[in-house]
């Protein structure tokens, strides 16, 4: 990154007014996606956009802060080369699902994404699929016609299509990774 550009994220105050707070996001909505964990980071600034008055909390400013440096030294990310075999880990906690798209150890693209109200009640399986989904779904137009591999600390996904679907939701999951050449 330009050291000017450092310079000017570096000297940026902490937003003291709602418009002040949009006025980074808007922003930095383009680093996104070179950020790893960009949308878990920025959680507590976007909540700030939700409430009526702006309340500035610690953990607003931490975030900010986070943010700020997750930006300056943000993992350079490679093109992808079609000629070699594409590998996606993904992973999900109780605030958000990720996955990281790579090649021969080199990250490619990121996905973050926290989890509304809705998906915070899922199992811990079904947040692992939906972000092996979401992975996929992004990033169909790398991995059609090419053999991926998708690591995930979930071991009971190595058995997805072996396995008897208890729901609706994850039966419209797995139709997502129907005609794909993948390995867990």
């Amino acid at each position: 990154m330009d050291s000017s550009k450092v310079d000017c994220i570096l000297s940026w105050p902490t937003p003291q007014s709602l418009k002040a707070l949009r006025g980074f996001l808007d922003l930095r909505r383009y680093y996104r996606r070179f950020v790893q964990d960009y949308s878990v980071i920025s959680k507590p600034l976007i909540e700030l956009l939700k409430k009526e008055a702006f309340k500035r909390t610690d953990q607003a400013t931490q975030a900010f802060q986070a943010l700020k440096t997750a930006m300056i030294t943000a993992p350079v990310v490679k093109l992808p080369d079609f000629s070699k075999a594409f590998e996606i880990e993904t992973n999900a906690c109780g605030v958000g699902v990720g996955a990281v798209l790579m090649q021969d150890g080199h990250s490619i693209a990121f996905l973050r994404k926290s989890l509304c109200d809705r998906n915070k009640g899922l199992s811990i399986y079904e947040k692992e699929l939906l972000a092996l989904v979401m992975a996929v779904t992004k990033w169909k137009h790398y991995l059609l016609s090419h053999h991926f591999v998708i690591r995930t600390d979930h071991q009971s996904l190595k058995y997805l299509l072996e396995q008897r679907l208890t729901s609706t939701l994850q039966h419209r999951w797995l139709t997502k990774l129907l005609g794909l050449d993948y390995k867990i």
